[in-house]
């Protein structure tokens, strides 16, 4: 099963580099059965991009998160703590191979039920 991520374009640039191997989520999808991510990034660029395979899941408090994932997080640690400020629970996606489509794609190629880009995420 796949879901649709809404990510910035500076972090789907990481991802595509190899210097991003964790997505950050303050909350998860409840489905077990998901096991890839489709990327969508984010104005300007407004495009369904690509998509990876989930190797793990870590749920955990936020400083444990960073502590295990901070080598590969892509991000500041600022910027991870402005994220999860006042959070007691987070999860980190590991991402495990990311595939960059040779054409990017509108949300209504991806679904015909994708009126908009999810806030957190969307199953398709």
């Amino acid at each position: 099963m796949k879901i649709l991520l809404s990510i910035k374009p500076e972090y789907v640039e990481r991802i595509l580099n190899g210097t991003k191997k964790f997505e950050y989520r303050k909350k998860i999808f409840k489905n077990k059965n998901v096991n890839t991510v489709v990327i969508y990034a984010t104005k300007p660029i407004g495009k369904v991009v690509g998509e990876f395979y989930i190797r793990n899941i870590i749920e955990d408090n936020p400083q444990t998160i960073w502590n295990l994932t901070n080598k590969y997080s892509g991000i500041s640690k600022n910027s991870f703590d402005e994220y999860f400020h006042n959070v007691q629970e987070g999860f980190a996606i590991e991402i495990a191979h990311f595939v960059k489509y040779k054409k990017e794609l509108e949300l209504n190629e991806v679904s015909k039920k994708l009126k908009s880009a999810p806030q957190s995420f969307a199953y398709i």
